[in-house]
């Protein structure tokens, strides 16, 4: 993909997928501003390695005013904005928890809305917004993830209306669902729940977060420009089932 001359802000790029879409984006040409809240020494080492191409701000993703201000400050900086991927999110078993109810639903929803509210406004025409969803926002897998699937619903449903908002500028909206990726959130570690997800995925193996880097950057080019309203299931076929 030619990303050249693009400036792309990516939430919660510290790790993981996040690091691996930072990567993918600067390897297409683009110029990258990613968030951090805790991950500071990962950042600073992402940045090391990629050179001018990336640069970090910390921002707390539960802080939907430190989520706008990044945004604005970025684009203010760069004198751009061309890509916003909404990469950060977390996962737990909520349990009845309110705490932890209002924590997932912060950082999975509200950021990912406060980011769009404050990215519209300055996107070039033309521009992408990608959005990181999961496959548990198609159905819930398992016992225990209602709370998060639920948010991840929701970004599909963001991703459909703001798709219809956006279009008379031209900016196209979607959304990448992974399915289980070898993270260390989620390691493929060859232990009982590894295995037992494993044996769920029709390829019979775990994703890598360069699987959904790419989808990223697709979603992010002049090629997917017809493409909005959509979501990219990259789940080893755990959707066709």
């Amino acid at each position: 993909m030619n990303l050249k001359g693009k400036t792309a802000f990516v939430t919660g790029g510290s790790r993981g997928i996040g690091a691996a879409i930072v990567r993918r984006l600067v390897k297409d040409g683009a110029h990258v501003v990613f968030t951090t809240s805790k991950s500071v020494d990962a950042a600073e080492a992402l940045v090391k390695e990629l050179g001018g191409a990336a640069s970090y701000v910390v921002a707390d993703s539960t802080d939907m005013n430190a989520v706008r201000v990044a945004v604005r400050e970025a684009a203010a900086t760069h004198g751009r904005l061309d890509i916003l991927v909404n990469n950060a999110g977390v996962f737990k078993h909520v349990a009845g928890d309110e705490t932890l109810y209002r924590w997932q639903q912060a950082v999975n929803v509200d950021a990912v809305w406060a980011a769009v509210q404050e990215a519209h406004k300055v996107l070039a025409e033309g521009g992408r917004i990608v959005n990181v969803g999961s496959v548990m926002g198609e159905r819930a897998m398992m016992p225990g993830v209602a709370e998060y699937s639920a948010t991840k619903a929701a970004i599909k449903m963001f991703t459909q209306g703001w798709a219809l908002d956006f279009a008379p500028r031209n900016i196209t909206v979607n959304t990448v669902a992974p399915g289980p990726i070898d993270t260390d959130m989620n390691p493929d570690d060859g232990g009982d729940f590894a295995n037992a997800t494993k044996a769920a995925v029709p390829l019979g193996r775990y994703g890598k977060p360069e699987d959904i880097a790419a989808a990223v950057a697709f979603l992010a080019s002049a090629e997917a420009g017809y493409i909005t309203g959509v979501t990219l299931l990259v789940d080893g076929g755990i959707g066709a089932k």
